[in-house]
């Protein structure tokens, strides 16, 4: 028997209209060069001092993304975002399990694109495939406050980048200074960049590297506490039902985290071996639009609200987000209006579009998840 517990939509968050909703009659581009300068991808051994867990001297500072104890320079530093490439023909990732945050929302023909979120980008190993904005990732990056790094831009996206402080692979002068090619791959899947050449972009653009002093994303869990969510469902396999790569995430209780599967298979990092996992996982619903015959989306993430869920330890609540400005955070509420607390760690957001919540699936069991996908 199907056993599939979904989302539902409340009306009193979802009748705010969208601010400047105008028809646009210009086709998307993607405006991303097919020849730039290869260069061979590095790959470094991981040696055993690398692979050594680094002790962190609790100062208490927290970081951003996280709010895990980190040094007082990263609890300070900016984040940085990037656009990653999420088809078949972008596979092998490499990269995205340095990440602290990710987001995935759906772009043209039901695909997806992913968006990490790095705070201490120093020493980032490649990160690839590097593609094109668009403007509702922007929106999302802005959440964070972060430098936001992407290889050209879809056209409604190009105004809002002239406000943003960001890296483009159009850039001529950011060419084998931020963004590489890797010459075994094929265009437009092998552009990369890494830790040193996102440095390398930002002291040449000359963009502020610190956070504002009272600047905060998440309600963090305290030290030693854990949101348990008791009285939530169970939710030992969740998907937000995107439908090409069709993705899951399912809960492993020796650790505590979310393991995330795509594509039929784990989702694993090219660079290291690992496979995804999270403590957070926020299904976040969103009002929409399609702009033009060629599919491109207006997916309002500025300044609106929703419903969701949020999912952690093996259970899952409901939850709505609201949004006061089009570049602020957004806030979550709890059912009784109380604004959310996470845990500690790693999150991922699934932006689900407001026509798409009875595809969610929210199962209590690995057997109900299979049965529900015969």
């Amino acid at each position: 028997m199907r056993h599939m517990k979904k989302l539902f939509l409340f009306s009193a968050v979802l009748c705010m209209a969208f601010a400047g909703c105008g028809k646009e009659k210009d086709a998307v581009t993607d405006t991303e060069e097919t020849v730039v300068s290869e260069t061979e991808l590095q790959t470094e051994e991981v040696t055993e001092t690398e692979t050594e867990t680094e002790v962190v001297v609790d100062t208490g500072n927290r970081g951003l993304l996280t709010g895990e104890p980190v040094d007082e320079e990263v609890a300070h530093m900016r984040p940085v975002s990037c656009m990653l490439g999420n088809t078949v023909d972008a596979m092998p990732q490499y990269g995205a399990s340095y990440a602290s945050v990710i987001y995935e929302a759906p772009a043209e023909g039901g695909l997806t694109r992913m968006m990490p979120i790095f705070q201490d980008y120093r020493e980032l190993p490649t990160i690839m495939s590097q593609r094109s904005c668009r403007h509702y990732f922007a929106y999302l990056s802005n959440e964070f406050d972060s430098i936001y790094v992407h290889y050209g831009q879809a056209i409604y996206a190009t105004e809002m980048l002239k406000s943003m402080d960001d890296l483009n692979g159009l850039d001529g002068d950011l060419e084998n200074v931020t963004f590489f090619r890797d010459s075994s791959r094929k265009s437009p899947h092998n552009a990369y960049i890494n830790g040193e050449g996102i440095i390398a972009g930002i002291e040449k653009r000359g963009y502020r590297t610190t956070l504002p002093d009272d600047f905060k994303h998440y309600n963090f869990a305290l030290d030693g506490e854990e949101v348990t969510l008791d009285g939530g469902e169970d939710a030992l396999v969740v998907e937000p039902g995107y439908p090409v790569n069709k993705p899951w995430f399912e809960y492993d209780e020796s650790t505590g985290l979310y393991k995330r599967f795509q594509y039929k298979d784990a989702h694993v990092d090219a660079s290291n071996g690992e496979q995804l996992a999270f403590k957070n996982i926020i299904f976040r619903v969103c009002e929409y639009r399609t702009l033009d015959d060629h599919g491109y989306l207006d997916v309002n993430t500025k300044s609106y609200g929703g419903t969701g869920k949020y999912i952690t330890n093996g259970k899952a609540i409901d939850i709505t987000w609201t949004k006061e400005v089009d570049n602020g955070k957004p806030h979550y509420y709890d059912m009784d209006g109380n604004e959310l607390t996470i845990n500690q760690g790693k999150t991922y957001i699934c932006i689900i579009l407001d026509d798409a919540v009875e595809k969610v699936g929210i199962y209590g069991s690995k057997s109900d998840f299979e049965e529900s996908r015969q």
